[in-house]
């Protein structure tokens, strides 16, 4: 993607001065340390960075899991900060898709039935059988999930997490429960879904092979950002090795 198409498009989320403070006992723990950052409309950007450097707490905040200690966060023209519960519970539920290292499906409901469950609280959803279609999963319907493999049940993850045409896709280590082929394959899921649908796609990894597939690559450390790394070109997923 092109950042000058990019910087023409309105920003997704703006995050001003972020800080986070966990307090364990009588111990502080500074996750975040003034974090700026302005991610667009339809771009796949890939967060970087060894265990602790941030990144799931800086996801889990733009996601509205989560809510900062200092600094301000806005999606599109709505202050994240200092929402209600149930403003951010709406937020969640109408504009964000999670994807997790653990697939957390429901083990009793069929493929179709775990991306249902979503979909009958949503706006404007997909169909059920358009999302697994999308990730190829269009002849796996009525399995259960001990009937597909780790990527598979991830792959139903994701259109759980897209059926409700969410504008943003947050991803903490998809690929980290899979072996690579098969997490190449979920990579070339989630690039096909921010092609298509124009969705924002978060990605967490401590996987550097993986920058390769972004428009920008923003490398976290000690909490804060260490770089920000525009690819001139990317690779498409199938050509990522690690």
């Amino acid at each position: 993607m092109n950042m000058e198409r990019i910087a023409e498009t309105s920003p997704v989320f703006v995050a001003r001065n972020l800080a986070k403070v966990y307090r364990m006992g009588e111990v502080e723990v500074q996750a975040l340390r003034g974090i700026d950052l302005t991610l667009y409309r339809g771009e796949l950007v890939v967060l970087l960075g060894p265990s602790g450097s941030g990144k799931s707490t800086l996801l889990n905040i733009l996601g509205g899991l989560d809510a900062p200690s200092g600094g301000a966060v806005y999606y599109l023209d709505h202050k994240l900060t200092g929402a209600t519960e149930a403003e951010l519970t709406r937020f969640r539920r109408e504009h964000v898709g999670f994807v997790f290292q653990f697939y957390n499906l429901i083990p009793s409901l069929t493929a179709r039935e775990n991306v249902a469950a979503v979909t009958e609280i949503s706006e404007s959803p997909m169909r059920p059988e358009d999302a697994l279609g999308l990730v190829g999963l269009g002849n796996r319907l009525d399995h259960f999930p001990a009937q597909l493999s780790g990527g598979e049940q991830q792959r139903v993850a994701i259109a759980r997490a897209v059926a409700k045409n969410p504008a943003v896709l947050l991803c903490d280590e998809p690929t980290g429960a899979l072996d690579s082929a098969t997490g190449v394959v979920v990579l070339e899921v989630l690039e096909k879904v921010n092609r298509e649908l124009g969705t924002l796609t978060v990605l967490i990894t401590h996987n550097a092979g993986i920058a390769d597939m972004a428009d920008r690559v923003i490398r976290l450390s000690d909490g804060r950002i260490a770089d920000i790394h525009e690819n001139a070109t990317k690779k498409p997923a199938h050509e990522l090795a690690w």
